[in-house]
């Protein structure tokens, strides 16, 4: 593992619908709007360089509920507008057995792009925010180019296999995690 130092250049992956939805259980009085990243980024690369962050996620289906569509919109602009901040939009597709939309493509721009940036050599360490264990061959990949890959899982979910994987591993519990929010 590399050392910690302000050289090391740092670039953060997040998952974000797995984000949300595991923020959103583990503190559930607190509005997902009011989730302060740059706190959040602060905290995980402490006093190294940082390169950027990629933030994937979906649109809801505005057909499943405007008040949500419309909250969601917000909070996408607000990210967009972060310093160092790389907004990725994924999309939704309907599932026709159960009727359901889902993400689609947010899993895979993100492991295309760790292990892109990794080959381009963008960073020396990269932090994944996920509990989404279908990362791990991303992450085995960009460990063979010689890069650090740090996790960060959630108490109330991470996946056993990315944190074996991973040279290292941050489960934030609740009290961590409220610190984030204004």
């Amino acid at each position: 593992m590399k050392n910690e130092s302000c050289d090391e250049r740092v670039v953060i992956f997040i998952d974000g619908s797995n984000l949300y939805h595991i923020v959103k259980k583990l503190v559930p009085e607190k509005k997902s709007n009011d989730f302060d990243f740059e706190k959040f980024v602060k905290y995980l690369i402490k006093d190294r360089k940082l390169v950027r962050v990629y933030y994937y996620n979906c649109p809801m289906d505005r057909r499943n509920g405007e008040e949500g569509y419309i909250k969601q919109q917000k909070f996408f602009d607000k990210i967009q507008k972060l310093p160092n901040f790389t907004f990725v939009l994924c999309r939704m597709q309907k599932n026709k057995s159960t009727n359901m939309y889902e993400a689609k493509e947010d899993d895979i721009h993100l492991a295309v792009d760790m292990v892109k940036l990794a080959y381009n050599d963008a960073y020396d360490s990269t932090i994944l925010v996920s509990s989404d264990g279908d990362f791990v061959p991303a992450i085995q990949a960009v460990k063979e180019k010689g890069k650090n890959v740090e996790n960060i899982g959630f108490e109330n979910k991470f996946s056993y296999h990315l944190q074996q994987m991973c040279d290292k591993f941050v489960k934030l519990r609740k009290e961590v995690d409220e610190q984030f929010f204004n």
